[in-house]
């Protein structure tokens, strides 16, 4: 077993214990990947801000604008392309997409824009997160990211898919979320760590996978 992911799990089971968080001892490590580069998680954060201001109800021709301004025609999924050109999405598309802040969040943090994640019991600073972008343009938010190092990041990664573990068994048992977490903050934030640890294996975004 890889020493280092060993560790890690046994740091995160540390956190875990002083929050009164439930957890399972046997619930796997979380082992060594490749991570997303610096280019690759600028274009997804950029991206993943526009579908979210969207989804909180920014008009169709302002979300062309800024698209056609950052030039990431080419930086959604098929999934984000479809309700980009949609001019009339369903509610819960808006409501959905619009959690996507919390997925951004994380990867402004990757970045370095972002000092810390902090325990994820409330959402984001979504004004901070918003005006982050609109400071810059496309080639100075990538230029002036910092991508954080690799354990970090799997550190994050295997914090996250504990507290999604509880998160998960407690609504299967039509109980809250324990020690006040947020299973939507949660979950965004362990689709967006998977991501960028490249889980599952060359998984593209609408593909991650949040299994726990």
């Amino acid at each position: 077993m890889n020493s280092s992911a060993l560790e890690r799990k046994q740091k995160s089971e540390e956190i875990l214990q002083k929050e009164n968080v439930p957890f399972i001892a046997h619930l796997p490590i979380i082992e060594d990947e490749e991570t997303a580069q610096i280019d690759e998680i600028s274009h997804r954060a950029m991206a993943l801000n526009i579908v979210a201001v969207k989804g909180e109800g920014l008009e169709q021709a302002r979300v062309l604008k800024i698209i056609e301004q950052y030039n990431l025609s080419n930086a959604f999924s098929p999934k984000e392309q479809e309700f980009i050109q949609n001019e009339n999405p369903s509610q819960q598309q808006l409501v959905n997409f619009t959690w996507r802040y919390e997925s951004y969040w994380v990867l402004l943090w990757a970045l370095s824009y972002i000092e810390e994640l902090s325990r994820p019991d409330q959402i984001c600073d979504v004004p901070r997160a918003v005006q982050i972008m609109v400071d810059r343009t496309a080639q100075e938010f990538i230029k002036n990211a910092k991508l954080r190092s690799s354990s970090e990041i799997l550190d994050a990664a295997d914090l996250i898919y504990r507290y999604d573990w509880a998160c998960v068994d407690a609504r299967i048992n039509g109980t809250l979320a324990p020690a006040k977490l947020d299973a939507s903050v949660v979950y965004e934030r362990h689709y967006a760590l998977n991501w960028l640890i490249g889980y599952p294996e060359n998984a593209g975004w609408d593909d991650v996978s949040t299994d726990t």
